[in-house]
């Protein structure tokens, strides 16, 4: 598979922030979001073809317990299955930062981060419009997004990037006709510097203790900047 990097650092987003992790980030991703901070995994993939033991022994040289697969989007990278059943084989935490726009399929996984796409994602209709199209009808999978709910533990991500925002989740919830507690619904503000997340998070923290959902900070961009390697 197409691996754009494999590197040991902090976990910065969702309920295991500062949890020491080996992230493994592969390349290719079925959306385009217009504010994505990691265009060399989604936009324009590059990347090293690895072997499934060729990952695996990267990811063991490192003395965390917890993996992540993220992207671009994990779950179209093939022999992602067998990397996650030989992680788990060794014991190792796996969370699985997935868009939520394929089936699990029964992948091995501890905690699928799911992190729906809002209507804030959308590519610029002028300069992407097929990629735009693309992108709208695949960014919301309310069937999908149930069948990761109903087979791992999971936590839910959003986006945040003007109020609005929060009222569009609030109606995706009501679609998934599940039981989702309040504190199990992530909001991030969107941003790729230290500046832009405070100033978001001040008025996203506030729609967060409004609606009852939990507000996560992104510590990568706190502890490094938007760079990659973090």
């Amino acid at each position: 598979m197409l691996i754009a990097e494999i590197f040991y650092s902090l976990q910065g987003e969702g309920e295991l922030a500062g949890v020491p992790s080996v992230f493994v980030r592969t390349a290719g991703c079925n959306l385009r979001c217009a504010w994505c901070d990691t265009p060399y995994a989604s936009w324009q993939p590059e990347g090293t073809p690895r072997t499934v033991d060729d990952i695996v022994a990267e990811v063991i040289k490192h003395p965390a317990q917890h993996v992540v697969l993220t992207g671009g989007e994990p779950m179209v990278a093939p022999a992602i299955e067998d990397l996650a059943g030989e992680l788990k084989l060794l014991g190792r935490h796996v969370t699985i930062e997935t868009a939520a726009t394929v089936a699990p399929g029964g992948i091995a996984c501890d905690l699928a981060s799911l992190s729906p796409k809002l209507l804030n994602s959308a590519p610029d209709p002028l300069t992407h419009a097929a990629w735009r199209r693309k992108h709208e009808a695949l960014r919301w999978q309310p069937g999908i997004v149930r069948a990761w709910l109903d087979a791992y533990p999971w936590q839910l991500k959003f986006v945040v990037a003007q109020p609005a925002d929060v009222e569009e989740i609030e109606s995706m919830l009501r679609q998934l006709q599940r039981d989702v507690p309040r504190h199990k619904v992530l909001l991030m503000p969107e941003g790729t510097t230290a500046v832009t997340l405070r100033e978001r998070a001040a008025w996203l923290s506030e729609l967060c203790k409004r609606h009852g959902f939990r507000y996560a900070p992104r510590l990568q961009i706190e502890l490094y900047g938007n760079k990659r390697g973090t």
